[in-house]
Order: structure tokens, then C-alpha cells, then sequence
């Protein structure tokens, strides 16, 4: 159960990470939906890179969350960046 109850702290730290994001820097956003979706993949990558260097280890749920917001927030910027770039060259 601890693993599945990890797994679920990520996906919404990634989720609500995404949002923040999209809420801060609005020409990357694409929507509470879009920034959401992208927010929950960015914050399962996130969280599993970070905890895979030994980055998180020792933290805990809070770096869980946290290692997971930032990954969101990441992935988040990266695909709103690439949404602008293809929009200017159409």
C-alpha cells in the first residue's frame, strides 16, 4: 500500500505543479485540462529521475511532492515553450 499511496502524492504534486506553472506563466499554459495531463506525466518522470540520482533520498513524502511539483512544473514549461514555437511557424 505505501508504494501505490507514493505513486498517487506524485501524480497530484506533478498535477498541482502544472497548474502553478500554468498559472504563473501564462503564455505557456494550455488550459487547466492540458496543464493537468502534462503536469501528472512531468511530475511521475520528475519525481522518478530525482529519486533515481538519490536526489530525494531521505526526504520522504514532502520530497516526493516536492520532486514531483517541480518535475511538473518542468515538462510543463518544456511542451508550453514547443507549443509557441510551433504556433509562430505556422
Amino acid at each position: 500500500m505505501g508504494a501505490l499511496l507514493q505513486v498517487i502524492f506524485r501524480l497530484l504534486g506533478g498535477g498541482i505543479g502544472g497548474n502553478v506553472v500554468g498559472a504563473l506563466l501564462k503564455n505557456f499554459s494550455l488550459g487547466p485540462v492540458g496543464n493537468t495531463i502534462v503536469g501528472l506525466i512531468g511530475g511521475g518522470l520528475g519525481a522518478q529521475l530525482l529519486s533515481s540520482t538519490g536526489s530525494l533520498q531521505g526526504t520522504g513524502m514532502i520530497g516526493d511532492i516536492a520532486g514531483s511539483a517541480f518535475g511538473g512544473g518542468v515538462l510543463m514549461i518544456i511542451v508550453g515553450f514547443v507549443k509557441n514555437a510551433m504556433a509562430e511557424n505556422s
